[in-house]
């Protein structure tokens, strides 16, 4: 098992670990602050370190047992199993899907009562299929979304147990892919006050801290990919 990190801090760009195997598939370590990919958000790429040797991380997704393994190009050189490593992030297309993933949670809550059916996050462009007839135009989408984000709602976390969730089917947007079981408690993100939050949904992963880290977004396209699904695709605008 991997002590997931990212979970509690997402800002953590390096951290040291403990190789608890190392082999062709990749590195499993003690702990980690990559987040493994799952739930349309890409896993983490950067580096790995040790005294005698570095190699690149691929991407890091999810193994066995809970674990993440870091996956590095064939034939890299390997650190010994019990060795501490330091993992290093590519932070900057870390932060671009935390800023994209919380801008598609801002786009759920301008789209109430739509189910979604499908989902991808990219460092350059997002995208969020609806269960929905007539989406509103990308015009006002791009505005209202630019609204919440100037508002710089802070974001959260926060858990409940299966049960409750259970008892609030409304909480999961999603009809393709259901919030992970099994631990006994689900986490829930939070954007804006507890008394009236913005958007409250179950999520995995990873958010910047206030709306207004994001910066500017502007809807690209809105494309029908089937009956009353409609797909809305999102990029960050850089100044």
């Amino acid at each position: 098992m991997t002590e997931t990190l990212f979970r509690d801090d997402a800002y953590l760009r390096e951290v040291t670990a403990r190789v608890l195997s190392a082999d062709g598939a990749g590195v499993i370590t003690d702990r980690s602050n990559f987040y493994p990919r799952a739930g349309g958000q890409p896993g983490d790429s950067g580096m790995l370190r040790w005294p005698s040797g570095e190699a690149v991380i691929i991407e890091a997704a999810k193994a066995e047992a809970d674990a993440i393994l870091h996956r590095l190009p064939e034939g890299s050189a390997l650190p010994p199993p019990g060795s501490e490593v330091t993992l290093t992030l590519d932070w900057e297309r870390r932060h671009r899907h935390m800023r994209m993933h919380t801008t598609l949670h801002l786009l759920c809550s301008l789209i109430p009562g739509a189910g979604v059916t499908g989902g991808q996050i990219g460092a350059d462009k997002s995208r969020l299929d609806f269960d929905l007839a007539e989406p509103p135009t990308k015009e006002s989408l791009t505005e209202r979304l630019n609204a919440l984000i100037a508002g710089n709602h802070a974001i959260s976390e926060t858990w409940i147990t299966e049960a409750e969730l259970d008892a609030n089917p409304g909480l999961v947007r999603t009809l393709s892919v259901q919030p992970p079981r099994g631990a006994g408690r689900v986490r829930l993100v939070r954007i804006g006050p507890l008394e009236a939050p913005v958007d409250l949904q179950p999520c995995g992963g990873t958010h910047v801290a206030a709306t207004g880290e994001i910066g500017r977004v502007e809807v690209l396209k809105l494309e029908n990919k089937g009956r009353q699904n409609r797909r809305i695709s999102i990029a960050l605008v850089e100044e």
